[in-house]
C-alpha cells in the first residue's frame, strides 16, 4: 500500500508511538493507521470526512468517529494530526482535541511544508512545547506534550458569521473552521445566486459547504423543499446552523456525493467542490453529474457553478444530452441541463 508524503515520514517515527493509544485526526487520506496497528497499544481515527469514515470503518480493530466534534476515548494518550489545508481548521482541531484529552497528551505532527505545517510550533505554545525531529519528502514531522491545563472547548464559539444580502432581505451565514468560503462569499457562488432560475418543489443543494445556496433559494422560494448534502461534517454543522440562525427550513445530512441521498428532486443545484488537501480532484463531481439524471423527477434541471479551466461540460452533455451555458465571468461558468 503506497502512502502519503506525511504517513511516509510518520513511518519514519515509529517509536514515538510504541505502546500508545494513539488517536489519528486532520487531512487524512490514506490507511498508514492499519500499519501503526503493529506499533501502537490501539489506534482510533477521528475524522470529518465521511468518505474516510467510511473507508476505514472496514478495519474491526480501529475504532472511527465522523462528526463535526470529539468525543474523547478515554484510553488515548497521543495524537497523530495530519496538518490540513486551512490554519484556521489545524487551530480548531488543536483547541478540540487537547480540551478532550488534556494535560499529558502526546502529539506528533505531519505535514507538507508548503502546508504551513510549522505554524504548528507557534500554535501550541497554549498547550506546551513541540519540536521539529525530522524532514523528508517535503514534510516535517513534530513531537511535543500538553503541558499547560487547556481552555474547555465551545463550538458555538468558532462559528463565523458573514451578513448576505438576498435582494431587500439578508442572511447570516456561519460557517466553522475548514468549511469552504469560510467568512465571505466566493465569487463562484455569486454568480451561481445572481443568475438562478425560478426554482420550486424539491431541490438539492450538493456539497452545501455553510448551506448559502440552499438558504437564499429557501429565502427566495418559502414554498420549495430544501435538502443540503456535504461529506464533510463540518459543512454539515455550518449548514444547520446558517438554518437554524436564519428562522429557514430544510434538511442537511452528511452524504459521499449520492451514498446517503434518498428520492428524487426537481432541481440539484451546486458549486462543487474540487478541491481536496493541496491536490486536486475531481471524481465526486464527475460523479454528480453522470449520476443527476437518476435522481432527477421529469424535467428536473441541473444548474452548476465552475471554474471555467474544468471540463465539466462534457460530462453533462453526455449525462443530458445538452448542455447550456446561461452565463459566464472572466474565472466561472454557469452549466444548466434538464432532462
Amino acid at each position: 500500500m503506497s502512502y502519503t508524503a506525511p504517513s511516509q515520514i510518520a513511518a519514519r517515527q515509529l517509536e514515538y508511538f510504541e505502546g500508545k493509544h494513539v488517536l489519528l485526526a486532520g487531512e487524512l487520506e490514506d490507511t498508514f493507521a492499519t500499519e501503526l496497528e503493529d506499533t501502537a497499544a490501539s489506534v482510533s481515527i477521528f475524522t470529518t470526512n465521511l468518505a474516510y469514515a467510511n473507508q476505514m470503518r472496514r478495519y474491526q480493530n480501529i475504532e472511527v468517529q465522523f462528526g463535526e466534534s470529539y468525543q474523547a476515548n478515554p484510553n488515548v494518550d497521543m495524537v497523530l494530526l495530519y496538518w490540513p489545508k486551512a490554519k484556521a481548521e489545524a487551530e480548531f482541531l488543536l483547541a478540540m482535541l487537547m480540551a478532550e484529552l488534556g494535560t499529558g497528551t502526546e502529539i506528533a505532527v505531519v505535514g507538507e511544508n508548503r502546508s504551513g505545517v510549522k505554524s504548528i510550533e507557534k500554535m501550541f505554545a497554549p498547550y506546551g512545547r513541540v519540536t521539529k525531529f525530522d524532514s523528508a519528502r517535503r514534510c516535517s514531522f513534530y513531537w511535543g506534550q500538553c503541558d499547560n491545563q487547556p481552555a474547555p472547548f465551545v463550538l458555538e464559539d468558532w462559528y463565523k458569521s458573514y451578513p448576505l444580502n438576498v435582494g431587500e432581505q439578508s442572511l447570516t451565514i456561519r460557517s466553522l473552521p475548514g468549511v469552504f468560503s469560510h467568512g465571505e462569499l466566493d465569487a463562484g457562488t455569486q454568480l451561481l445566486l445572481d443568475n438562478l432560475p425560478v426554482l420550486k418543489g424539491k431541490v438539492l443543494d450538493f456539497g452545501c459547504g455553510a448551506g448559502v445556496i440552499g438558504s437564499v433559494i429557501k429565502l427566495r422560494h418559502p414554498d420549495a423543499q430544501i435538502a443540503m448534502v456535504d461529506i464533510s461534517a463540518l459543512a454539515v454543522a455550518s449548514a444547520r446552523e446558517t438554518l437554524r440562525f436564519n428562522n429557514l427550513d430544510g434538511e442537511v445530512c452528511a452524504s459521499d456525493v449520492y451514498s446517503d441521498i434518498d428520492g428524487y428532486f426537481d432541481h440539484i443545484v451546486s458549486n462543487p467542490p474540487f478541491h481536496a488537501g493541496l491536490k486536486t480532484h475531481y471524481t465526486a463531481t464527475e460523479t454528480l453529474l453522470e449520476r443527476a439524471p437518476d435522481y432527477l423527477n421529469r424535467s428536473g434541471s441541473l444548474t452548476i457553478v465552475a471554474n471555467s479551466f474544468l471540463r465539466y461540460l462534457p460530462f453533462i452533455e453526455k449525462a443530458f444530452g445538452h448542455c447550456e451555458t446561461p452565463a459566464k465571468s472572466n474565472k466561472f461558468a454557469i452549466y444548466h441541463a434538464s432532462k
